[in-house]
């Protein structure tokens, strides 16, 4: 067999440029197809997901209420822009054409000398490589899942970000003596995988919503605890849910506004009832916040009225899987794989090419960030004529 397959030419890929004039510009670049190197191969790109955290590289800090589109159909290029006050929060990127796309799957269609990349060569592949809204990407063979026989590129797209960030919610719940864990923003397609993760292992879960139609999803795949943060109720549905799963650790995807003190403070008053005597400190147990997305970036507002042992922080799926080393983050990846069709499957609701990805229509809906609206970027797929 050959060292490596060699293929010609350019391929797109899509970047996301801060101006030092203050101005956004997506674009798709014509760059170079890469030969792999001995340990490396180059996949075609199938399918690539848009995760919140793209977005957050995609848009930066700019106002998409301002975008416009020029260009051409296949080669559009939208320009949006930022406010002046939050150019310093990205200072360090302006002038750099950077591209996006954290994860994706495709097909191995050059390989370099090794045995590890040959061994890859025709299978489908997921991978964590950032720059996947790209046509072809060269990677290390050994940053390549391979999927199981008869697995499409659109179903193994997503096989790290939501369900490792699943997992390990639920593995750092165990690892800091918790028994029982708080979501937020719940009814998305992380939420959903979570909470079949729960289901499937006897984790109590409370799941917090922010529709009636939210929460009634979420019942319809077998949710116990669900709170809508929209009803009159809330605050007592949260504790009462709170103190049925003694969950004391929360992670919360929205980040600003009341959201993180009221959960804290549910949770105290949940362990209080549950008191055999007073403490003006409050409950001696701890009560935890992670916070791991910003749907809401506006300041993270906290009424202390939870005692003293609490906390509040940042949690980040891929410091987590360095922390707890190599063997156990790799035990993840392999309930994932056997897991990919039930447990961490994905749904989305459209498919878009690279220049798809660049419309105006599509920007607002996937922008927008709401659960049902999950976009799959296909970098490969024609452009219609």
């Amino acid at each position: 067999m050959a060292a490596h397959t060699a293929i010609a030419g350019t391929a797109l890929q899509l970047r996301s440029l801060v101006k030092a004039s203050g101005g956004l510009e997506l674009s798709l670049a014509a760059v170079d197809v890469p030969s792999p190197g001995p340990d490396e191969v180059l996949i075609r790109v199938e399918a690539a997901p848009i995760n919140p955290s793209d977005i957050g590289l995609l848009f930066g800090p700019a106002d998409m209420g301002t975008a416009t589109q020029s260009g051409t159909a296949a080669n559009p290029v939208v320009t949006a822009a930022i406010p002046e006050r939050l150019m310093r929060s990205v200072a360090a990127r302006v002038g750099q054409s950077m591209p996006v796309g954290n994860e994706g799957a495709g097909v191995v269609v050059g390989a370099g000398a090794s045995a590890e990349a040959q061994a890859l060569l025709g299978r489908t592949v997921a991978v964590f490589g950032g720059a996947m809204y790209t046509q072809y990407r060269c990677v290390k063979a050994g940053q390549c899942l391979a999927l199981p026989e008869g697995t499409t590129a659109a179903e193994g797209a997503s096989c790290f970000v939501n369900p490792l960030t699943a997992l390990g919610m639920v593995e750092t719940m165990r690892r800091q003596g918790h028994k029982a864990l708080v979501h937020t923003a719940a009814a998305s397609n992380l939420g959903q995988m979570l909470n079949r993760i729960c289901l499937a292992d006897d984790v109590g879960l409370v799941n917090i919503v922010r529709t009636p139609q939210q929460g009634d999803l979420l019942r319809a795949i077998g949710a116990r605890h669900v709170c809508d943060s929209s009803a009159p109720t809330f605050v007592d549905d949260l504790t009462a849910a709170l103190a049925a799963t003694g969950a004391t650790i929360a992670f919360d995807a929205v980040g600003g506004g009341k959201l993180a003190g009221q959960i804290l403070t549910a949770m105290e008053t949940a362990l209080n009832r549950a008191a055999t005597e007073y403490s003006r400190y409050g409950s001696a147990t701890h009560k935890q916040v992670y916070i791991y997305g910003g749907l809401d970036t506006g300041p993270t507002l906290l009424n202390r009225s939870f005692g003293f042992a609490w906390g509040v922080g940042g949690w980040l799926l891929w410091p987590f899987l360095h922390s707890i080393g190599p063997a156990a983050a790799q035990a993840l990846r392999e309930r994932v794989v056997a897991e990919l069709r039930t447990t961490f499957a994905s749904r989305y609701t459209t498919e878009v090419s690279l220049s798809g990805a660049l419309q105006l229509d599509a920007i607002r809906v996937y922008g927008a960030r709401a659960t049902g609206a999950k976009y799959l970027i296909n970098p490969n797929q024609p452009d219609p004529t």
